[in-house]
C-alpha cells in the first residue's frame, strides 16, 4: 500500500496538450503530465521561470471518467506580409500601414478542445499535506488548458492509501451531476502499475524549458482497469 494525493479536473471544455502550431492548436483526449505539473505549479503560486524540481520529481496518473466529445472553434487572424511594412514599432502599427496599402492577408485557423472533461489525478513521492493545502486555497486562477477552460469544480484533494494510482482514485468524490463514474483511461508514468494490463506510448510532455515551451519525449503506461469513483475497495 502506497500514499496518494488524489483529485479531480472538471470543466465543460478543455484542451490537453499536442504540438502548438500557427494555424491549427489541437488536443489530446485527456491533460498530461506536463498539464498537472502546471496544475499544481499555478496552485502553489510558481511562476514558469522558478524551480519546479521537486514537481518534477513527482508520481503521476491521470484518468478519464466518461467521454468527451470534440469541438473544433475556428478564428480569423490578419496578418502583415514581411515586404509589406519595414520594421514597425508595433503590430497595431503594422496592420495600420499594411491596411493603408491594402496589403493585409487573412488566415483562418482553428482551436481544438474536448467537451464534458472529467478527470482524475493521482500524485506520490512528495509533499502531499502542502500539495493537497495548495489545491484547497490555489494562489494563481487554473484552467483546464486555455483561459477559455475555467473549472467547473473545486479539486476536493484527497490524501489516501491504495495498492496503485488507479485504486486510489475510487476515493474521488465526482460532483453530483456527473453521470459518467466508470474510468476509461488511465495514463501514468512507465513501470507503474495500474493493476490491470497497459501498454506503452510515447508522448511529447516531458517540459525542459517553460518560457520556451520546450517539451521533450516520455514513455507512459495505458490501461483500462475496472475502477469507478465512489465505489471504494473493501
Amino acid at each position: 500500500m502506497s500514499e496518494y494525493l488524489i483529485f479531480q479536473l472538471v470543466a465543460a471544455i478543455g484542451a490537453m496538450g499536442e504540438f502548438g502550431g500557427h494555424d491549427r492548436r489541437g488536443s489530446l483526449g485527456l491533460p498530461g503530465r506536463s498539464a498537472v505539473i502546471g496544475t499544481l505549479g499555478a496552485a502553489l503560486g510558481r511562476r514558469r521561470d522558478q524551480d519546479f524540481a521537486d514537481l518534477d520529481a513527482l508520481g503521476v496518473a491521470i484518468a478519464s471518467f466518461g467521454r468527451t466529445a470534440h469541438l473544433r472553434d475556428y478564428h480569423t487572424v490578419q496578418t502583415v506580409p514581411t515586404a509589406a511594412v519595414k520594421s514597425p514599432q508595433s503590430r497595431p502599427q503594422a496592420l495600420r500601414e499594411a491596411a493603408a496599402k491594402d496589403r493585409l492577408n487573412t488566415v483562418l485557423t482553428s482551436r481544438d478542445y474536448r467537451t464534458d472533461c472529467v478527470f482524475g489525478v493521482a500524485v506520490w513521492g512528495g509533499d502531499l499535506p502542502a500539495l493537497a493545502a495548495a489545491l484547497r486555497q490555489p494562489v494563481f486562477q487554473v484552467f483546464l488548458g486555455r483561459k477559455s477552460c475555467p473549472l467547473a469544480a473545486p479539486f476536493d484533494p484527497q490524501e489516501v492509501t491504495a495498492e496503485n494510482p488507479a485504486q486510489a482514485m475510487s476515493y474521488l468524490r465526482l460532483p453530483p451531476w456527473i453521470g459518467a463514474r466508470r474510468m476509461t483511461e488511465i495514463v501514468a508514468d512507465e513501470n507503474t502499475d495500474l493493476g490491470a494490463p497497459a501498454r506503452l506510448e510515447t508522448r511529447h510532455d516531458r517540459a525542459i524549458d517553460r518560457e520556451q515551451w520546450h517539451f521533450a519525449q516520455g514513455r507512459y503506461a495505458v490501461a483500462h482497469p475496472d475502477i469507478s469513483a465512489g465505489e471504494v475497495p473493501s
